[in-house]
């Protein structure tokens, strides 16, 4: 006797990322009195109805390499780590969880990890060691983040100092308890060069190759991907097809959680450039030395916004052609996706809203409240939508042994 059928779906927990609101708290306040940020962040979320945040922290503007304006996603130092987070600090910020309603499901910090130059990576390598800290008093479990890479290698060479100098901060987060999630975009803007991949660990191939490294030095669960398929757009995947690979490759566990964002191809940029992006003529260089002025910078991710633009999920038209050119996010198939090739708890995985549409990133909370609201109820309409099927289908009907209609989409189909 087969047991009996129930159905109980089974949803992702949903979140969002601070940089979508940078300034939430005025800077002049929020320098002075740095947790302020945090806890005005928390109770802005529970309002736009964001159960999570996901904190962001970044080397405060006065001591950033990177200057705002050469930046196409500011990043937000929400987090502000200028002197240590004691347990002082934690406690108010988890008093701040407690009143608002809002959690934290864990620490982002975006920066390049193997940039040549030892002097600034020594100093984000120990930024990254205080985000760490932060994260073990705030009892999240998990620090998300890029690997990077270094311009002046090749990306074998990469691999080497990957395993001498990123391996060395993935011990450090085993010994604190932690997961640090990967952040898979290829930040083909993120110097004036001519790469396009300026972090290494952008695809499936590229991750299990890393991966593979970790498991030779004892940190291979701490090595997981924060999976955003903005990305895979950008690159010519599609989500689907992404997570039947890591299936079939053995790997199904690698991606831990997922960035909510899109992207959707502009197909006559494609025409101009093909997904290599804009080569020339940029703005970024003159003669043969790139141009210094920070606004002048920012043109190189010309590379990529030629031909697409980020989507904040919701925002985009529902364009059932994009979705099969893989030309913009099938939201429902993503999270259908994951549900069938990836062996994650859906209950205990998060899903982080994270906002990089450039004509709806206004800078005033009265203004963007409603366009995070929206897209948020989206998102957990999406997720709620694609635990009912699966729960249907593959805990229902499967039991009773009733066939499933149609086909859906394929992987590796073409």
């Amino acid at each position: 006797m087969s047991a009996e059928p129930s159905f109980r779906p089974r949803h992702m927990k949903l979140g969002i990322l601070t940089a979508a609101l940078q300034e939430l708290t005025p800077r002049a306040v929020r320098d002075a009195d740095p947790d302020r940020a945090i806890e005005d962040w928390l109770a802005f979320a529970a309002g736009i109805g964001a159960p999570y945040i996901q904190l962001s922290a970044a080397l405060h503007p006065e001591h950033s390499d990177v200057p705002t304006e050469a930046m196409l996603d500011p990043v937000a130092n929400t987090l502000d780590l200028r002197r240590p987070f004691d347990s002082a600090r934690a406690a108010r910020v988890l008093a701040a969880t407690r009143t608002s309603g809002a959690g934290i499901c864990d620490l982002g910090y975006f920066d390049n990890m193997l940039i040549a130059d030892a002097g600034l990576r020594r100093r984000k390598h120990e930024f990254m060691r205080r985000v760490f800290d932060a994260a073990v008093l705030l009892g999240v479990d998990a620090v998300c983040g890029f690997v990077g890479r270094n311009a002046l290698l090749s990306m074998d060479a990469n691999l080497v100092m990957f395993e001498d100098v990123f391996v060395p901060l993935l011990a450090a987060a085993k010994e604190r308890g932690l997961v640090y999630r990967v952040e898979p975009c290829p930040m083909p803007g993120w110097t004036a060069n001519d790469l396009w991949h300026n972090n290494i660990a952008y695809a499936p191939g590229p991750w299990i190759a890393l991966h593979r490294i970790c498991e030779r030095h004892g940190v291979a669960d701490q090595f997981r991907i924060h999976y955003d398929p903005s990305h895979a757009i950008l690159i010519g995947q599609d989500s689907r097809s992404v997570f039947r690979y890591l299936r079939d490759m053995g790997y199904p566990f690698l991606i831990g959680g997922f960035h909510v964002k899109g992207q959707v191809i502009d197909a006559r940029g494609i025409s101009a450039w093909g997904y290599g992006g804009q080569t020339m003529l940029r703005g970024d260089w003159e003669g043969a030395q790139p141009l210094a002025a920070p606004s002048a910078r920012a043109n190189a991710w010309k590379k990529q916004t030629v031909f697409c633009e980020h989507e904040l999920p919701g925002t985009a038209r529902h364009d059932p052609l994009a979705y099969l050119q893989n030309r913009s996010v099938d939201w429902l198939d993503h999270q259908l996706a994951a549900r069938e090739y990836l062996t994650l708890d859906p209950a205990q995985t998060f899903l982080v809203v994270e906002h990089e549409y450039p004509p709806a990133r206004v800078q005033d909370r009265t203004r963007l409240a409603p366009i995070l609201a929206g897209s948020l109820a989206f998102v957990k309409a999406i997720d709620e939508a694609a635990a009912a099927m699966h729960a249907l289908q593959h805990d229902v009907l499967a039991v009773q042994g009733i066939a499933v209609q149609g086909h859906g989409r394929e992987a590796f189909r073409s």
